[in-house]
């Protein structure tokens, strides 16, 4: 390392899907008009206390969260710059890749020969569904039938996902994860989606719900990465969430398990209490994207907004001096618009430290590999991708 680092730890918190306006082409993913924060805060009072003191409302005026005149950290937003608009596109920018050609949609559902394949090398019966569907509303319609028949419902969005949903009691978790490894082994070359995701869930026909036991394999990501620069360099890579099966591991150096955004924001805070961690400890709160943006959900949306709030003083107690927060998201999720997909939005970009500037201005960045820049120089290291905004916040 070139340099000693200001700081030790940087924690990067993903509140994942909290977009907060349309991106200039918007329109060509036919999401104009989107706005996750700003409608969600237009909804009701929205109380973000903690947030708007960190300069929430200064990247740009929301109802009821205004601008304030000495902010406690500094604030801007970020654009995506890859092609695409979902999870793993999103999370790999932030670690300075940056995609040119988007990862491979399903609107009309998968084709024959893959599902051939799939039924053959898994030993399922068939398989149901295969459109793109909520995944609450597909088990809701077809989960008696797969109760009866044994068949997987496989199903997708307008992201690049291979859904499996499978009740617990006829195909037990173990088992569908191995049939989400080998659906993951088919899965390459022109149909390599970004993520084939495991949904178990449990009860009965009109009862059927979710369970925690959601699990993500991802395509693994090339090496020229955030995470495998830091851990190369002899550097903590803490992943807490689904952030180590987004990266297909490449890089973790721990992977805490958390299921919802109070237990990622508990592990966080655990992360923080061990003095011995130096690199980088790496949060994703799925519940804003999962519960209330895919289920249009604009109340819930907003009451778990206000939870984080409150909570954010829990992260910033448990911080010491050479700690520096960044708060940002991977892309949006409007819940007041049309349909159940991701939005194209610019995402917040909010900084906190003891030992960095408050008050800066970090305007609208190019790309989300800027917060990735950003660590990488801390350490003295640099990525192919991102312009690092370090010294706007430590000079």
């Amino acid at each position: 390392m070139n340099q000693p680092a200001t700081f030790d730890r940087i924690v990067l918190v993903v509140l994942d899907s909290l977009g907060m306006g349309e991106m200039p082409d918007a329109a060509a993913w036919g999401d104009a008009g989107s706005d996750t924060l700003g409608h969600i805060c237009a909804s009701r009072e929205v109380r973000l206390p903690h947030l708007q003191s960190l300069g929430l409302g200064n990247v740009r005026p929301l109802e009821h969260v205004s601008p304030v005149e000495s902010p406690r950290g500094s604030y801007g937003r970020c654009a995506l710059q890859s092609n695409g608009k979902d999870t793993t596109t999103g999370h790999w920018e932030m670690a300075g890749i940056i995609l040119d050609e988007a990862f491979p949609t399903y609107p009309e559902g998968f084709p024959a020969d893959v599902l051939a394949r799939f039924v053959a090398e898994t030993g399922v019966p068939g398989v149901l569904g295969n459109c793109p569907a909520s995944g609450t509303e597909i088990i809701k319609e077809l989960g008696a039938e797969h109760v009866r028949t044994g068949k997987p419902i496989v199903y997708t969005s307008a992201d690049s996902v291979f859904q499996i949903a499978a009740h617990e009691e006829v195909i037990p978790v173990e088992r569908l994860y191995s049939i989400c490894q080998a659906a993951r082994r088919i899965l390459r070359g022109e149909h390599e989606v970004g993520r084939v995701i495991a949904r178990p869930f449990v009860g009965t026909p009109g009862a059927f719900t979710r369970t925690e036991n959601r699990h993500d394999y991802a395509v693994p990501p090339p090496r020229e990465n955030l995470l495998v620069a830091l851990s190369d360099a002899g550097l903590d890579v803490v992943c807490i969430g689904k952030i180590a099966s987004i990266y297909d591991s490449l890089g973790a150096t721990q992977d805490l398990k958390a299921k919802n955004n109070d237990q990622s924001i508990d592990q966080t805070i655990s992360a923080l209490q061990d003095e011995r961690t130096r690199g980088l400890i790496f949060t994703n709160l799925v519940d804003f994207d999962m519960l209330y943006g895919h289920r249009r959900d604009v109340e819930g949306y907003a009451r778990a907004l206000e939870h984080f709030d409150a909570r954010l003083t829990e992260i910033e107690a448990a911080m010491n001096e050479r700690d520096l927060l960044i708060l940002t998201a991977d892309h949006g999720n409007d819940p007041t618009y049309r349909g159940t997909d991701h939005t194209r939005e610019y995402v917040p970009l909010l900084t906190y430290g003891q030992r960095a500037r408050a008050g800066v201005n970090l305007g609208t960045r190019r790309s989300l590999a800027d917060m990735g820049q950003t660590a990488a120089e801390n350490f003295g290291l640099k990525l192919t991708a991102g312009e690092s905004f370090l010294s706007e916040i430590t000079g």
